[in-house]
């Protein structure tokens, strides 16, 4: 099953993000939305998120100081956003946080994320299973048990596919809490789904975390998106150019994966032709002699019998002479 028809799929999320830029810039929040949209595609970004409407979050790395987001975006607004997405070709994802936002949006958005807020709102999950559209879970803090629960509750109303992002509900997610190995139990655990990665560890040029996170198992992967990476509160999104780093580190992991069965490839076949050893006699044997192990040692390059088939050469007889130096065929024994 494939969400997007793409992997990986990557996702910009801007929630929040071009506040501090639209402040300091003194423009509209709506025009500094479209920017990062249109700097998101620029780059190689799939589709963009917003959380939409006024929520209540706690960030645990900042005092269990508890903050209120209001929404600086009107339904307008982001159906204007919708627009623009499509217009240039981007998927329009929403993050909602009440039932009116669901219900004042649908026609707009091409897919929905549950945020971990949400993860055990079996009543909010359902509404949102009802507008028949994919749907991307957060399983941050959430126990497998919980999980199902939430994957049960989309499916009892929608046959859509679904979509589990591993995260942490830690901002920024410090190295040692981000738990990339998650990945491999979501991709065990539950076969058959789309599993993803939110990344929100403070970002590091190479785009190592979220590169590894791909190679893991992760097919779709998030991360806030940003123009300015030194704005308070940017540091754990990726630029435009976190972006291009991690496309050329896909085009690397592309060519350096290769096959999973393992097997000779084309370019071993001269090397193994060369390196690989073969049984020779150690010292002449005359014609009727019986071969014994001593009289035999092995070198490369492969050229007669393989050191593994040994036991079908000792104790053989002679059928001429054989000259030290000799790789042992078969035709030299009876």
């Amino acid at each position: 099953m494939n969400l997007f028809n793409k992997s990986p799929f990557l996702i910009g999320e801007i929630s929040f993000n071009f506040y501090e830029i639209a402040e300091r810039e003194e423009c509209s929040y709506l025009d500094v939305a479209k920017l990062l949209i249109r700097e998101a595609k620029s780059c190689g970004v799939n589709a963009v998120n917003f959380h939409v409407g006024d929520s209540e979050y706690l960030h645990c790395n900042y005092d269990e100081e508890s903050l209120d987001i209001s929404d600086k975006l009107t339904v307008d607004d982001y159906k204007e956003l919708s627009d623009y997405c499509r217009e240039i070709g981007l998927l329009f994802i929403i993050t909602p946080s009440k039932f009116e936002d669901v219900s004042s949006l649908d026609e707009y958005v091409s897919a929905y994320k549950i945020s971990a807020s949400d993860l055990t709102n079996i009543p909010f999950i359902k509404y949102v299973s009802t507008k028949k559209k994919p749907i991307i879970l957060s399983t941050a803090a959430s126990t497998l048990k919980e999980i199902k629960q939430a994957i049960n509750a989309i499916e009892e109303e929608s046959n859509f596919k679904i979509a589990l992002m591993h995260s942490v509900l830690s901002y920024p997610t410090q190295l040692g809490d981000a738990n990339l190995l998650m990945i491999k139990d979501l991709v065990d655990s539950f076969e058959g789904y789309d599993i993803g990665y939110s990344d929100y560890t403070i970002t590091d040029n190479n785009m190592f975390i979220l590169t590894t996170a791909f190679n893991y198992g992760a097919i779709i992967l998030e991360k806030y998106f940003t123009i300015d990476k030194s704005l308070d509160g940017h540091e754990y999104s990726m630029d435009p150019e976190d972006v291009r780093n991690f496309r050329l580190n896909l085009n690397i992991l592309s060519k350096i994966n290769g096959f999973k069965n393992k097997q000779p490839i084309i370019c071993e076949s001269f090397s193994r032709k060369n390196v690989r050893k073969s049984i020779v006699a150690k010292k002449d044997i005359k014609k009727g002699e019986r071969i014994d192990e001593t009289d035999l040692e092995f070198k490369m390059p492969e050229n007669g019998i393989s050191p593994n088939e040994i036991e079908n050469v000792v104790g053989k007889i002679a059928n001429l002479d054989i000259k030290e130096g000799s790789f042992i065929n078969y035709e030299m024994l009876s």
